[in-house]
């Protein structure tokens, strides 16, 4: 039970704790980057491609580096680091119409790295059902969060923070999909 990185890089001792410090850095600057680039279709929830990064950490990474690298990248944002949509930041964030769908990517990372463990990530069709439990979970947490903080009807809150992210995290979530079996691949060349 071995996500991609653990098959990429290994070490043992000290080494090992920085090589994994590294590991979760690196998914938690990866996810604020794609974070950056915002296209609002919403008032709300602007679209982005943080969940691409949270698809890719949590396969690449692992269950518990991943969910670490996501509460890293959480914590950063928290203490005022521009590194929420748009360059968002501070504690407010957690907790306001956009919340949600943060703290999803927790628990997304979490399981599609427990999944990824599991080898999901192996094949295409594999991989496209654990991104796509992913991003349920994401919209699971999300969705409810968003009509509870702007006093939404369900059907108003689906309509703001569900449909008009369907097509783009389609997308996103072929684009990780395709991404992991063809990085074992080549990681079987080696």
């Amino acid at each position: 039970m071995t996500a991609l990185a653990q098959s990429i890089v290994r070490s043992r001792g000290s080494a090992r704790l920085a090589v994994d410090a590294g590991l979760i850095l690196a998914g938690s600057l990866l996810v604020a980057a794609l974070a950056q680039p915002e296209i609002h279709l919403t008032p709300n929830v602007p679209v982005t491609g943080q969940t691409l990064g949270v698809l890719l950490v949590g396969a690449t990474l692992g269950s518990v580096r991943g969910g670490l690298s996501m509460l890293l990248y959480l914590a950063e944002g928290a203490i005022g680091l521009p590194f929420f949509a748009g360059g968002e930041s501070g504690v407010p964030g957690l907790a306001f119409a956009t919340g949600g769908y943060l703290w999803g990517f927790v628990a997304a990372a979490v399981v599609v790295g427990f999944l990824a463990e599991r080898r999901w990530d192996r094949t295409l069709p594999g991989a496209i059902a654990a991104m796509f439990v992913g991003e349920v979970i994401i919209f699971a947490i999300g969705v409810p969060w968003l009509a509870q903080a702007v006093d939404l009807s369900a059907d108003d809150a689906l309509a703001f923070g569900l449909y008009p992210f369907i097509v783009g995290d389609v997308i996103k979530l072929l684009l990780a999909a395709g991404a992991l079996p063809a990085a074992w691949r080549l990681l079987g060349k080696r």
